[in-house]
């Protein structure tokens, strides 16, 4: 019998409705009662309690106003919780999406030191996937902290970027929100300035 080759299947965008099945409250929805969004930090939770926040820019530099990112990051300690559960006061992953003003928001703790496969410490970060109208596969990156200047030069991670100015595209910049201890990092898709993107 012949083999039949199948023609591959046409690839779709996440958006631009990704908001209405991932992001309800952003959509005008009313949010089901078990939802993972972007509170990965509760009042309890140990560690230095932050905000990260940003807007996500096209290649023109307007606003992208319905993008969703999905984040995972070490607790202050240093350790990945592989399990999620709404009862506790941390969770290693978290979600948020863009608003009408083209804002996320997340409340979380600062992460701790993570050692590589190698052994290698590097530096507190939080690994971010975005996910847009006209991105056929979501986007990788990574926040890294602009006080954490000593252990971001000798993240290994980092130093695999052969520009350092285009490593400044990973720094969130330290600032406050209602009070709150904050680090604002905005997502350029193209462009001048583009955020630098992985392949993990």
């Amino acid at each position: 019998m012949p083999v039949q080759i199948l023609p591959e299947t046409p690839s779709q965008t996440a958006g631009p409705y990704v908001h209405i099945g991932l992001a309800l409250e952003a959509a005008g929805n009313p949010a089901r009662e078990q939802e993972i969004w972007n509170e990965m930090a509760r009042p309890g939770a140990t560690g230095e309690h932050i905000v990260l926040l940003g807007h996500v820019y096209d290649g023109n530099g307007h606003l992208i106003r319905d993008s969703f990112l999905e984040l995972w990051q070490a607790d202050a300690e240093g350790r990945y919780h592989s399990d999620y559960d709404l009862s506790k006061t941390f969770n290693s992953f978290g979600r948020t999406a863009t608003t009408d003003e083209g804002e996320w928001q997340v409340k979380t703790v600062k992460p701790g030191v993570v050692l590589n496969a190698a052994g290698v410490p590097m530096a507190p970060h939080v690994n971010v996937s975005l996910f847009a109208r006209g991105i056929n596969i979501h986007l990788q990156t990574r926040l890294y902290f602009d006080d954490e200047a000593p252990s971001n030069a000798a993240d290994p991670v980092l130093n695999l970027i052969e520009q350092p100015q285009r490593r400044q595209t990973l720094i969130a910049k330290r600032c406050s929100v209602d009070g709150q201890l904050a680090y604002r990092f905005d997502i350029r898709v193209q462009g001048e300035d583009e955020t630098v993107f992985f392949d993990f």
